[in-house]
């Protein structure tokens, strides 16, 4: 549902301007019923689940890796930053297809006269039927570029926004009272300020990423192929510096809920896996790292 509102207050799809929250709701109401309501939500689940997994893999991996190679970064902000932005664009370039799906799948809104008579859709428009046929006409008709449409600023706006992210999140948790951290309200409440701060920070770009995704649904835009920054520009001159920040609220309502819990359950799975916290891990490191520059007395004379 987030995402059906979403896509089109972002996109100023025609139908909806100027209606508002509760006009997009009554609307996709009256034209689709409640089944418009998660339209896309299929293409989002298949997408989700991979993005999510390579999302957390990969920050732990690149953050041990750094350790491990930059020694001299230490364990602050930064190292936190980097791991985390570096692992949002893993999991965008490989997950990408699926989001430009989502979008477009929930950008389409079918008339009444569709879902009585199964009529086709204006000529100016495209169908698509599901996951699967939307992937092979958008390939069909632009190849594997086309499945890429927008990926710039969906990276320009991941790496800022995954690092901030992280590092909110887990400098939230240095600030937890011992006794508090493994408190689930605690770190829900860790993962809804680190969403709310780096969404706020990085939602242009998205603004960007949607109008760029849906633009060949739409004869009215005839202002194609410009880059992110020409769209951001573009955006403003022509919509206005509102638009840039149009659906956040929205949004709101469905990141900030679904990154506290992605986190929290994160950090639950790991407990019950065994997996070391971040603080364990920290404290064994650097008692491996004291013994061997104080090697034992019975090497000694």
């Amino acid at each position: 549902m987030s995402l059906q509102f979403h896509a089109i207050s972002q996109t100023r799809r025609a139908e909806f301007h100027t209606v508002g929250l509760l006009g997009s709701f009554q609307k996709i109401l009256q034209t689709e019923g409640l089944l418009g309501f998660y339209r896309g939500n299929g293409a989002s689940v298949a997408r989700i689940v991979p993005y999510a997994a390579l999302h957390y893999m990969a920050y732990e991996q690149y953050r041990r890796w750094i350790i491990l190679g930059f020694p001299d970064v230490g364990k602050g902000p930064v190292l936190d930053l980097v791991a985390g932005s570096i692992a949002g664009g893993t999991a965008v370039i490989f997950t990408y297809p699926l989001d430009l799906v989502r979008t477009k799948l929930a950008y389409q809104v079918v008339g009444p006269s569709r879902l009585k008579n199964k009529g086709p859709y204006h000529s100016s428009e495209q169908v698509y039927r599901g996951i699967l046929d939307c992937i092979l006409k958008i390939h069909r008709q632009n190849g594997l570029r086309g499945l890429y449409r927008g990926v710039g600023p969906s990276l320009y706006g991941i790496f800022p926004y995954s690092g901030l992210k992280f590092y909110f999140y887990e400098e939230l948790k240095r600030h937890i009272p011992e006794e508090h951290k493994q408190d689930v309200i605690m770190k829900l409440a860790c993962g809804s300020l680190s969403a709310l701060l780096g969404q706020t920070i990085t939602y242009p770009l998205d603004v960007v990423r949607r109008q760029m995704q849906v633009q060949a649904l739409s004869t009215s835009n005839n202002k194609s192929g410009k880059g992110t920054f020409e769209s951001l520009v573009m955006i403003s001159q022509t919509q206005g510096w509102r638009q840039l920040f149009s659906g956040l609220s929205i949004n709101y309502l469905k990141v900030v809920p679904s990154v506290a819990i992605g986190f929290t359950v994160y950090d639950i799975m790991k407990s019950w896996l065994k997996v070391p916290s971040r603080d364990e891990a920290d404290a064994a490191s650097a008692v491996t790292e004291n013994k061997s520059n104080h090697p034992s007395s019975l090497h000694t004379s």
